[in-house]
């Protein structure tokens, strides 16, 4: 109707144009054949119910799921008398914050309306005016509502999201809530609330969530990007900057296709957002509005999922129907497909795509980290690291060493492939084999030097280093030394399992070729022996681990040939390298029997044979549940939505399951070898949620991927303030023995 009578703002309708509105919302109901009520209760009757209605539309199961919103019933309904912003120029209202939600800093953020309802403001219909403009206006209420906010934030001791109306030159304060922030954000405010004495470091710690981490990592444009004329000749529009950050993607115009494209990497285009375009706008890797200011849905919502956005952005004109934006200066029409990048810090929308990096550990974000790692008795972060790079990049992220390097990723190298293949056909070139481990496991133990660096020993079956018999050629078999392509087909095809995941892989493939258990060992003893010889310094600390062990037998066969032949190889460089061993608990059976595994010693020496457990949480969950991992995603998430799982479980542990038996084992190691470290080494261990259990029980640390750390490191600290917050304050063993299944 604004475009049709050529205005800009609701205010601008004549009483005629607002009886036409009338008039056009009345036919909806006819074309329903119903009537509006006229009754005031029969209205409230009808919102109401809508409200409760609102629990089941498709927008709101979309929101509860990407916020992993479980276990409620329903929502609830507040019915109360308002006031009026819209009553003229004397009335208006708006939103703020008491610091700004974008970068942290303490100053007040937020925006106003002057004849205006909050639903004006938040839903982006009109552009507002920044907050501090209100003092001209309704200078009396600004005084006011400034010594409001800051005595709302010294209550609470965190920055507020405050909403408010004036009536006639008084305010009124509708409603307060600790305010959505970006990562940014989250970490700066945090860490000035500590310094200005409003809280404590461990409570600063519960004010940042693991998501925020998450956003931080996000990719950034370069100082160097910001000054190239990639960057500066291709800046088309400048909006509003509603959530830091860099988005590079595709543009897109609906919801629908950000969610189909969202692999690719897509920017959603909207005049404005609404809550029906959640899901578009969690697929998305940034957001783009025209209208709306920094307090509307589209800037909220970004900055709650830690998403890029510039909103308000009225130097473009956005046709969602043509699928067109237009550039109102020069005339420009991009249409969807087109590469844009967005600078959520200063509003900027730049053509093409502008390089970005990936922010450091520095700051306050860096600070808080290490607030987390000095909290008493929480667990420790390890990474999951398989090369010296991805060892060095853990480091860089705080890991207190490796949790789980996985020696079959180093097998799968190209130039390294053909001798893997040699020793499994042909039982040849594991003496190459060894040297590049040995290469791998020395640069590795490098990077971590004085850390602990868990080796897990081969765990897949052979078959997944081998061909497929349909890629054998003449050509591929003398490269392998067979001079007939079918003999080689024929040794491939003995080597095929019908159940792979439960065949000949882990220990039981070491027992049937003992040489690859000795090959590895040797190769993880002389790189530590090479670094200690090349520095006196070194401090080389690998742990040997045993993978998919069933049984105490097939502990007691691997642990002893490690040792064997790791003091030969000592005994051989004379040098006195420390190492441990241990074995990955990941199947039910080891779970149940972990007491006889961690009691047992060396029938040579006396000494115990396991030092650690580490929990393989992917395949225990999956030979606990009976559900594999790879096929999992058909049918989870149809049992999620009807309620049989609510959440899934290769991504938050199962804890009446899995972790119940976690716990089980965990409490029957310790109880034969009070010093046996516990850890996790599973996906899980990188999961919040599943670190808050595993802290509950009392393990020692967790493991993930490199880029996981910094989030396991703040979920580690916010597990255990929690904890001891609610009164648990035992130390690790205590909690662990005394909580245990079947005491």
């Amino acid at each position: 109707l604004k475009e049709k009578v050529g205005v800009l703002d609701d205010v601008d309708l004549s009483p005629e144009h607002l009886s036409e509105l009338c008039e056009s919302y009345y036919k909806v109901y006819d074309e329903h054949g119903k009537s509006f009520p006229q009754n005031a209760t029969d209205q409230l009757r009808a919102c109401i119910k809508a409200v409760f209605g609102s629990w089941n539309s498709e927008r709101a199961i979309k929101y509860r799921e990407i916020n992993q919103i479980t276990s409620l019933l329903g929502t609830a309904c507040n019915i109360q008398a308002m006031v009026f912003g819209n009553l003229g120029p004397t009335s208006g209202t708006g939103v703020a914050f008491s610091r700004d939600p974008g970068t942290g800093k303490n100053e007040l953020k937020g925006e106003y309306l002057v004849n205006a309802q909050g639903e004006d403001v938040v839903a982006g219909i009109r552009t507002p005016q920044p907050i501090t403009a209100m003092e001209k206006g309704f200078p009396a209420a600004y005084a006011q509502f400034i010594k409001n906010v800051s005595m709302l934030e010294h209550h609470f001791k965190d920055m507020q999201d405050v909403e408010f109306t004036v009536q006639d030159q008084k305010l009124w304060m509708l409603q307060c809530r600790s305010g959505k922030r970006t990562g940014q954000a989250a970490f700066a405010i945090a860490s000035d609330l500590v310094d200005e004495k409003l809280c404590t470091k461990e409570e600063a710690l519960l004010k940042v969530e693991p998501d925020h981490v998450d956003q931080m990592l996000h990719p950034t444009f370069a100082a160097e990007a910001l000054k190239s004329s990639i960057y500066k000749d291709n800046i088309i529009a400048v909006g509003l900057a509603g959530g830091p950050g860099a988005a590079v993607g595709k543009i897109v115009f609906t919801t629908q296709r950000a969610e189909e494209l969202s692999a690719d990497g897509v920017i959603l285009v909207r005049e404005n957002t609404s809550p029906e375009d959640v899901g578009g706008m969690w697929a998305s890797r940034g957001i783009l509005t025209s209208r709306g200011g920094v307090t509307s849905h589209a800037a909220v919502v970004a900055r709650g999922w830690g998403k890029p956005c510039v909103c308000g952005c009225d130097d473009l004109v956005i046709d969602e129907k043509k699928k067109t934006l237009t550039v109102k200066e020069t005339g420009e029409v991009y249409k969807e497909g087109d590469m844009f990048s967005l600078n959520g810090g200063t509003g900027e929308v730049i053509r093409g795509a502008v390089p970005t990096t990936t922010p450091s550990l520095e700051g306050s974000f860096g600070r808080l980290l290490g607030w987390a790692d000095d909290v008493k008795d929480s667990l420790k972060t390890l990474a999951n690291a398989d090369s010296g790079k991805d060892a060095k990049k853990a480091r860089e992220l705080g890991a207190k060493g490796i949790g789980l390097c996985r020696t079959e990723h180093m097998f799968f190298d190209p130039a390294r492939l053909p001798i893997v293949r040699s020793w499994i056909l042909n039982n040849d070139g594991i003496d190459q084999i060894k040297e590049f481990q040995r290469h791998d496991f020395r640069e590795i133990l490098h990077e971590m030097d004085g850390l602990p660096v868990t080796i897990r020993l081969l765990d897949p079956p052979l078959h997944e280093f081998l061909p497929k018999t349909s890629e054998v050629t003449e050509e591929f078999a003398k490269s392998l030394n067979y001079e007939d392509p079918k003999a080689l087909i024929h040794d491939i095809e003995e080597l095929h399992e019908e159940n792979p995941m439960l065949g000949l892989r882990g220990c039981r493939l070491a027992i049937w070729r003992p040489e690859l258990t000795v090959m590895q060992t040797e190769a993880i003893m002389h790189a530590a022996a090479d670094l200690m010889e090349a520095n006196s310094e070194a401090k080389p600390f690998p742990r040997i681990m045993v993978p998919l062990i069933g049984s105490v037998a097939e502990f007691e066969n691997q642990a002893i040939s490690i040792k064997r032949t790791a003091e030969k190889v000592k005994a051989a460089r004379q040098l006195d390298v420390r190492y441990e061993i241990g074995t990955m608990i990941e199947v039910p059976r080891a779970a149940l029997v972990s007491d006889k595994i961690a009691a047992l010693k060396d029938p040579k020496d006396g000494m115990r044979l396991c030092d650690f457990f580490s929990f393989g949480t992917n395949d225990l969950t999956q030979m606990t549940l009976g559900i594999s991992r790879d096929d999992a995603g058909e049918f989870i998430p149809k049992y999620k939505e009807l309620g049989i799982m609510e959440v899934d479980p290769f991504k938050t542990v199962d804890t009446e399951g899995v972790g119940w038996l976690v716990h089980l084992s965990a409490a029957k190691g310790r109880s034969v070898n009070p010093d046996l470290s516990l850890s996790v080494c599973g996906e899980h261990g990188g999961d919040p949620s599943s670190i808050e259990f595993f802290d509950k029980i009392g393990l020692d640390y967790v493991s993930c991927s490199p880029y996981r750390v910094p989030v396991a490191r703040l979920a580690s600290g916010r597990a255990a303030v929690s904890r001891q917050s609610g009164g648990v304050d035992m130390a690790k063993k205590e909690r662990l023995l005394k909580t245990a299944p079947l005491r």
